[in-house]
């Protein structure tokens, strides 16, 4: 296993410990106050602990080596698991929604406020340790998986601390029906943070392509070859923390086919360099060869070589 392999799981493996943990807490104390914002507090660490075990099983499938029937890899493993989590997260939000609408016309208080605010100040500790781990593990592996699951957890940071505001403003300063209040907001807050999740996820599966600034720094590297004459038709995709890209470039229609491999190899090189672990597929074309039409006959060359003396 790679080392990202190991760091992606290293991260499953904290989110599982911290959720198995806040579960039980939160279990006690929604028995123990009988709060909604608190029971919304658990749901959603109920679904934390669930994503997290699709999480690990996410990044275990994603790391796994290329093989017959995935030439491609396995990496959008990661965006599944990604998807599984936005769906709990969206069905835990229309509970909680239902849950609170109930209590609001119930006139239903929570009890013990003092047990729930001690649970949810826990809570925010063990969460602030674990994103604080999290975002190390992404910053040297790009998991899509492990960032939803840390766009997850940071959304419980303000949980906890809206279940805490809950509790103190209907027991101390006795504000009838403020816990069931912040349990609604507290589901249109995980719902929205299921939709943002969402989009990242999506993009991977449907094959999005680059965003335009990463497309502009990849023409640049390109640009930087004298051999090369032109270049279309650039497709690019992302898939887990892999980036795959192919396009056609023109060259000299005297050059040989040895030479114009070297002048491949040589782009490649460069691409690498700027772009780690990148997957690259060129294909070379004799200038004045273009059998494509529409977008994907444009000379994105020209475009890249003239950019620095525009903006000079």
């Amino acid at each position: 296993m790679t080392e990202a392999g190991k760091l992606n799981r290293s991260a499953a493996y904290a989110s599982i410990l911290v959720a198995s943990l806040l579960l039980t807490l939160k279990a006690w104390a929604v028995w123990s106050t009988g709060s909604t914002a608190m029971l919304g507090s658990l749901a959603d660490t109920t679904l934390d602990l669930v994503a997290s075990l699709a999480t690990l099983l996410g990044v275990w499938v994603a790391a796994q080596p290329d093989d017959d029937n995935h030439r491609f890899g396995h990496d959008k493993a990661e965006a599944l698991a990604a998807m599984f989590q936005v769906v709990l997260i969206s069905i835990s939000a229309l509970s909680l929604a239902l849950r609170a609408a109930g209590q609001i016309f119930a006139g239903a208080r929570p009890q013990g406020a003092g047990d729930g605010i001690m649970v949810s100040a826990i809570a925010m500790l063990a969460t602030l340790a674990l994103l604080a781990w999290q975002r190390r593990v992404i910053a040297q592996t790009r998991s899509i998986a492990i960032s939803t699951d840390h766009l997850h957890y940071k959304s419980d940071l303000a949980l906890n601390l809206a279940v805490i505001a809950a509790l103190a403003l209907d027991q101390y300063a006795g504000i009838g029906g403020a816990d069931a209040l912040f349990g609604l907001l507290i589901a249109v807050w995980l719902g929205w943070g299921a939709w943002k999740a969402s989009q990242q996820a999506i993009e991977q599966l449907m094959d999005q392509e680059w965003p335009d600034e990463k497309k502009a720094r990849f023409l640049e590297v390109v640009a930087r070859h004298p051999e090369l004459k032109g270049l279309h038709d650039l497709r690019t995709r992302t898939a887990g923390n892999r980036d795959f890209v192919q396009f056609h470039v023109a060259v000299d229609p005297d050059m040989t086919v040895r030479a114009a491999h070297d002048v491949m190899d040589e782009i490649e090189d460069k691409l690498m360099a700027e772009f780690p672990g990148i997957e690259i597929l060129i294909h070379p074309d004799p200038e004045g060869l273009v059998n494509e039409t529409g977008l994907a006959a444009q000379d994105l060359l020209a475009d890249a070589q003239s950019a620095p003396a525009r903006s000079g």
